[in-house]
């Protein structure tokens, strides 16, 4: 959610819709699962409302001119440049991760961050567990692109292109 009010708001409300809703569910998937489909539901529906975009870049510009990272480093002892750093690979990951559709950024998060199943991911988007894998697999490339610069800074190379399974290629 980017708001720490936002993200309170949305689990308040999950929690109502699962204290009310309660009786509907027969445990066709997990509990888990259910409640985090209510979850990404709310989080949708709020983050589609038009003035929350519009406070969203108004906050994100106020953050980015208050902190001063740097400074901070000095103070939990970190190498000054190496935070900056840091914060230019992570603004550059939450871009990419941004240019993304949003089903394959929530496959993305799922997997990558929660480190659900592939199982679990299908229950919460309602999908097969074939449309995840290719979901996965296509924004793992796109991020790829989109970072291709970023690891050959930090490496000096280019990331291996990773050839796509099941195709044969042609000798022509």
């Amino acid at each position: 959610m980017r708001d720490e009010n936002d993200a309170r708001e949305v689990v308040q409300e999950a929690f109502l819709r699962v204290h009310r809703g309660l009786a509907k569910f027969h445990g066709g998937s997990s509990f888990f699962t259910w409640l985090y489909r209510i979850v990404t539901n709310l989080s949708i529906d709020l983050m589609r409302k038009p003035a929350r975009r519009e406070l969203e870049l108004t906050d994100r510009h106020e953050l980015a001119d208050d902190f001063d990272s740097p400074f901070m480093s000095r103070i939990d002892g970190a190498d000054p440049l190496d935070v900056v750093r840091r914060k230019e690979i992570a603004q550059r990951i939450q871009t990419a991760l941004d240019a993304l559709p949003p089903y394959h950024r929530h496959v993305i998060v799922m997997r990558e961050v929660e480190g659900m199943s592939y199982e679990e991911m299908a229950e919460a988007m309602q999908v097969s567990k074939g449309t995840i894998m290719s979901r996965l697999f296509h924004a793992r490339q796109k991020l790829q692109r989109a970072l291709g610069d970023c690891y050959a800074e930090q490496l000096g190379r280019p990331p291996e292109a990773q050839p796509r399974r099941g195709r044969k290629e042609s000798a022509s």
